[in-house]
């Protein structure tokens, strides 16, 4: 369920200062709970306006004999008390403060903003762009309840996409990986078809992984579904490495993973064809100019911009940048250094 809080401060002539309308989303807590958090939203709005001076009203009683009550700060273990407990932290950083209880109903104009924001809030800040947002372009990710603009959504999973990784929430912190059935709604047909793609490679171990030689082709596959179509297909003068692609149906040798080479073995064609296509021979030149490193479990290359040598490739293997050993429950198998000062800090206008 949905809270809403509402905050108003005024000046000694009764003039509104500032005023804060916040819903909670998914709040699973009570009513003291909703009130400590109005309290700390509005300590911090008097502070921020540099007020020193306070007189903090409420017509909540548990609330005010709890401030009374607790005091001075001591630790508990008690989730409220440590929230009033806070609160009256930042209560201290004000000259002179008091906190008063006054008949039930008379905090009005609060009242009042917390009413309108229930019933007619059609907007909606981004917490990534922080633009005001219809509430009908508000897309809540499904798990974990995270709000974003369709927007930042929509160039958070392109980002991702292209990059090869399946998209989690953008909130930081949060690992809910999206789905596809609700990011239809602001993905593009491209995107989606991307997604498809990158679920798929996602459900495939590394080690199953085959994708098609031909360039024109180039799909995914399990090695489940190349043998089960190799048993449908499979001759004595094709031989044991022969398989047809469940896409294009292009026949290819399983050994070498190039198109087929009738009546040559897979080590004299790699002798007469070490590169199967130009552009192969172009970037093992590049990888090898540049040192590059290729991940031994799904072959994909790999440059480190910055960063330390710790590498976590697309596929979840993690290996050393610097020699390539693999890092096992999250340390290092070799002695290579972790980190390069070059690649961590960056000059920006002559300074470090």
């Amino acid at each position: 369920r949905d809270a809403v809080l509402a905050v108003a401060v005024y000046d000694p002539r009764g003039k509104v200062m500032r005023t804060t309308q916040k819903r909670v989303e998914s709040f699973e807590g009570g009513r003291m709970e909703l009130e400590v958090l109005a309290l700390m939203e509005g300590i911090h709005a008097a502070l921020e306006l540099g007020i020193r001076c306070v007189n903090i009203v409420s017509d909540f009683k548990a609330l005010h004999k709890y401030v009374c009550m607790l005091g001075t700060w001591r630790q508990t273990k008690n989730k409220i008390e440590d929230m009033v407990n806070e609160a009256l932290s930042l209560m201290r950083k004000f000259k002179q403060c008091e906190f008063s209880l006054i008949p039930r109903g008379q905090v009005g104009y609060a009242t009042k903003l917390a009413t309108e924001l229930v019933g007619t809030k059609k907007r909606e800040t981004c917490a990534i762009c922080l633009e005001d947002t219809d509430l009908s372009k508000i897309y809540a990710v499904e798990g974990c309840a995270h709000r974003f603009c369709f927007s930042c959504m929509k160039e958070h999973v392109k980002i991702k996409l292209l990059g090869g990784t399946l998209p989690a929430c953008p909130q930081d912190g949060c690992t809910t990986k999206l789905t596809m059935k609700d990011s239809k709604i602001f993905l593009s047909p491209q995107l989606l078809e991307i997604m498809v793609q990158r679920i798929r490679e996602g459900q495939i171990p590394p080690t199953q992984k085959i994708y098609c030689p031909y360039s024109k082709c180039s799909a995914l596959m399990s090695l489940r579904e190349v043998i089960s179509s190799w048993a449908l297909m499979y001759t004595v003068a094709g031989g044991p490495t022969l398989r047809k692609c469940i896409k294009c149906k292009g026949l290819f040798c399983i050994s070498c993973k190039v198109p087929w080479h009738a009546g040559m073995s897979c080590c004299d064609y790699k002798r007469k064809y070490p590169h199967v296509r130009p552009e192969d021979a172009k970037l093992q030149n590049l990888a090898q100019q540049r040192s590059w490193r290729k991940c031994v479990k799904c072959n994909h290359m790999i440059e480190l911009a910055e960063g330390c040598y710790h590498i976590t490739c697309v596929c979840g293997y993690e290996f050393c940048y610097t020699c390539g050993k693999e890092w096992k429950d999250k340390k290092a198998t070799c002695s290579c250094r972790l980190w390069d000062e070059h690649n961590i800090i960056h000059d920006r206008g002559g300074r470090r």
